[in-house]
């Protein structure tokens, strides 16, 4: 079963729009796939080259003479990190192609480490690449009447289409060992697997929480700014999400430490050792999973141009998501796991503070319906697509 994704059609837009496109997102989320599902649809030619397959890597020992061979096509370079020298002699294709007058679509990257692609990919293709990220499985992308089970299995493909629990649960786990027995090393060689292995799930642990940093330190054993690189590592590979705190000047004390989240929530359950919705139900972690789980896609679905914070300060205001849209405040967003939500006073607190007129309480519910503080509560999928609309 193919789950049809969103991102197709944002793709294929950009790569009619630019000579070469990067899609990012960590691995088994589904970009191999998303390629090729577009490589059905494209109007030209395609290619596929998969550069962990040493017969294709072999393709590309003179990879210069090999892609200009490839005329017009469209060619797709899976596992493009694996050899990033590639990207000076993409640059000189692209621009050939240009003087030919192709103006767009020439190479479609696909890649698993977010800010090191980047880096490469924008030092050496200013002005000629775009960028996607995909992420697992969103709830619109999912049945509505199912989102239990995309909460509790996550949105890995492999894992939410599991014949069962316990098989889901087994490839969550293994999907866990294999990035620190591979990835890890790959992307960061001197950094030690297994310590950030016990952070992963540390942070599983403490769902939504505040850094506590010289905790995290000092129950790992290591320094600060030790815990600072795996943390960045961790968000690099699109596993954990770093949401700041919203710091503008208005008169009062705010916090001013980050809040973490593991991205996936099904990661956050297999870390956990939760294979049920019975044995999530009881686990302290799962109002803090909710959150994060809603969180995601909530971002998934916001338009680009937002940026996301949360809102806490000394004084007890407090909110679990800011949208800001044109360096202002725009909606603010509260999720709790119940069917009747009921908001505390420091909700109203931090949407005055704000000035925010949009407010929102996400729920497990299907129905729309007015709640204190001047709120309105609303299912996730449908905030999503309002989000969409915006």
């Amino acid at each position: 079963m193919m789950i049809p994704r969103q991102s197709l059609q944002t793709l294929r837009q950009r790569l009619l729009e630019a000579p070469a496109v990067v899609l990012l997102g960590p691995r088994q989320v589904g970009k191999t796939t998303l390629a090729l599902a577009l490589a059905q649809q494209w109007p030209g030619d395609t290619a596929y080259l998969d550069l962990e397959r040493p017969a294709d890597r072999l393709r590309l020992e003179d990879a210069d003479a090999f892609l200009r061979a490839q005329g017009s096509k469209l060619v797709i370079l899976d596992e493009i990190h694996r050899m990033p020298g590639l990207f000076e002699i993409l640059r000189g294709i692209i621009d050939e192609r240009r003087r030919a007058g192709e103006r767009f679509g020439h190479f479609l990257l696909l890649g698993s480490a977010s800010l090191e692609l980047m880096q490469q990919s924008s030092e050496t293709l200013a002005g000629r690449v775009a960028y996607l990220d995909i992420g697992p499985i969103q709830a619109l992308e999912w049945t509505a009447a199912e989102l239990d089970t995309l909460w509790l299995r996550g949105g890995f493909p492999d894992s939410l289409l599991a014949a069962n629990e316990g098989a889901s649960l087994r490839w969550r786990e293994d999907f866990v060992r294999s990035y620190l027995e591979r990835d890890v090393p790959m992307f960061a060689p001197r950094l030690p697997a297994q310590t950030i292995g016990r952070l992963w799930t540390m942070l599983a642990h403490q769902q939504g929480a505040l850094l506590q940093q010289s905790r995290l330190a000092s129950g790992l054993g290591v320094s600060s700014p030790a815990v600072d690189r795996y943390i960045d590592l961790l968000v690099d590979l699109q596993i954990v999400r770093r949401l700041r705190p919203w710091s503008g000047n208005i008169g009062k004390r705010l916090v001013k430490a980050p809040k973490l989240y593991v991205r996936d929530s099904g990661l956050v359950h297999a870390l956990l050792g939760i294979g049920s919705l019975h044995d999530l139900a009881g686990h302290p972690v799962c109002g803090p999973s909710y959150e994060g789980f809603c969180i995601d896609n909530l971002l998934a679905a916001a338009p680009p141009q937002c940026v996301p914070y949360f809102y806490r300060s000394h004084a007890g205001a407090e909110l679990d998501l800011v949208l800001e849209r044109a360096g202002q405040p725009w909606m603010a967003i509260e999720i709790k796991r119940s069917s009747t939500p009921a908001l505390s006073k420091g909700f109203g607190l931090a949407c005055d503070d704000l000035q925010i007129s949009q407010r929102y309480v996400v729920y497990p519910g299907g129905e729309r319906f007015a709640v204190r503080q001047e709120a309105t509560a609303i299912s996730l999928p449908a905030l999503m697509q309002q989000l969409q609309a915006a």
